[in-house]
């Protein structure tokens, strides 16, 4: 019998801003109290929505290749890790590297750390703890199967465009059905600051149609 394949996938517009996905990432012991998840607001100032975002896992990382210690590694099950410790040389290139802003330099302890999809969870068969607490569904980790009877409106893509890079990621996002690439214009990201524009990217291309409040699956520790 043929193991169950799940991914992780994210429907943007069913965030609602809670933090819970920080909360319960930030007490992973491996973390020490810091959160993997960001949480960005879409528009400061003009509007209350969110987006969440966690490390997706590119099939080719740019983190990995600009690292000049060889110090962030991808197994193979595509998940990228946080960089190795003995390698790491805490310079930063992957921060600055990153289009999704995900690694984070923790310098007290000269390491790069980063979401690793809750790894020591899943490879046991785990739900991440992010997925396991989203009170709304935006983020899921299950069968694809279970995201296409779940959400009818939308589809899952992995593609993704900035400027003239093109990345497909492990990480799948919820898009209308004639949505085929999410894109994210270089002059307006580096205007917005990054990840802000990014997130109102997310926000206008992503989703199945429908409110949080329509599904509001109950949070299942496992």
């Amino acid at each position: 019998m043929s193991a169950v394949v799940r991914d992780f996938f994210i429907d943007f517009q069913r965030c609602i801003g809670c933090q819970a996905c920080a909360a319960a990432c930030s007490e992973c012991h491996t973390h020490r109290g810091l959160p993997m998840v960001h949480v960005d607001l879409v528009a400061p100032g003009v509007s209350l929505q969110t987006a969440p975002m966690v490390c997706m896992h590119c099939a080719d990382p740019t983190c990995a290749s600009v690292c000049p210690a060889d110090a962030i590694k991808v197994d193979e099950h595509g998940i990228v890790h946080s960089s190795l410790k003995p390698r790491c040389i805490s310079c930063g290139n992957c921060e600055l590297a990153c289009p999704f802003g995900v690694p984070i330099i923790k310098m007290e302890i000269q390491q790069m750390q980063k979401c690793d999809m809750c790894f020591d969870r899943t490879s046991a068969g785990k739900k991440p703890m992010c997925a396991t607490v989203c009170p709304t569904g935006a983020l899921f980790y299950g069968t694809r199967e279970e995201i296409a009877q779940q959400r009818p409106a939308s589809k899952p893509i992995n593609r993704w465009r900035f400027g003239n890079q093109r990345i497909a990621t492990r990480v799948h996002v919820m898009v209308p059905h004639d949505v085929d690439e999410m894109a994210v214009e270089l002059p307006a990201f580096d205007e917005g600051g990054g990840p802000a524009a990014l997130a109102t990217a997310l926000a206008a291309g992503a989703g199945d149609g429908r409110a949080p409040e329509e599904a509001q699956p109950e949070a299942e520790f496992l």
